[in-house]
Order: C-alpha cells, then structure tokens, then sequence
C-alpha cells in the first residue's frame, strides 16, 4: 500500500486536543490519530449513506453561542423533520441542540450535511434509531 503526505493547518486549540486524545488513547504519534478519525469519519459516511426510507434519528450539534442565530435559521428550513428540539447552554458560552427527527432518510443527510458544513459548528453528530 503506498501512502501520500497530505499537510493538514490545525490551531492551537485543536493541537492541544489532539496531543491529549493521543496520549489518552495511545496513538503512537498525531498521524496515527488524524488516519483514526478520518477512519471514523468515512465510516459514520457509509452508514448514514445506506440510510433509506423513514427513518428516526437524534442530531447532536454543539456550538458557540454567538451561532444561536444561524442554527435558528438552519433549523428553520427542517421544521418537517423535528419532532423535539432541545436547546442547553453548556460549559458557558457554548450550546448543544438536540433534535429528535422523523422523516425520509436523505431529508435527515441534507439536514446533518448543512450543519457539517457550517464552520462556527463544534461538533454534528447523527446517531439513526
């Protein structure tokens, strides 16, 4: 198997998370982590892409306050699919939303896609029921 070098920017933060995560799970070195979680990434990918039909879901989303406005506006265009959403203030300036979904499975791809794609998002994740 050959492997390329792909140069990745992370900031400080991110670096610093990073270098914990590997030393608290024993990853060998920050390449060992970052090939992990793109492993991850392309793995949860897979699974959302052989969602079909209705489906039930949880969206996860957390993100910094100053966001709660483009998340309305997100949200906004999903109203069909959220049956229940939750919106908690945690660890002080930074949010988590849950939404509790019912609907056709690329609906809820769409849905989870806008909210991956938005940089001032922490973290989106989708878990299918």
């Amino acid at each position: 198997m050959s492997m390329t070098i792909v140069s990745v920017s992370l900031n400080d933060d991110i670096l610093q998370e990073v270098d914990k995560l590997q030393k608290s799970l024993g990853f060998s070195g920050r390449s060992e982590i970052v090939r992990a979680g793109i492993r991850n990434l392309l793995a949860e990918e897979r699974d959302r892409q052989n969602l079909s039909g209705s489906i039930y879901a949880i969206l996860m989303v957390i993100h910094d306050e100053k966001s709660d406005d483009q998340v309305s506006l997100m949200r906004h265009d999903y109203d069909k699919l959220i049956g229940t959403h939750i919106h908690n203030k945690i660890d002080g300036d930074r949010c988590l939303e849950i939404f509790m979904l019912r609907g056709q499975a690329d609906d809820v791809r769409d849905m989870t896609k806008k909210f991956q794609s938005n940089k001032k998002m922490d973290h989106v994740k989708l878990i299918a029921l």
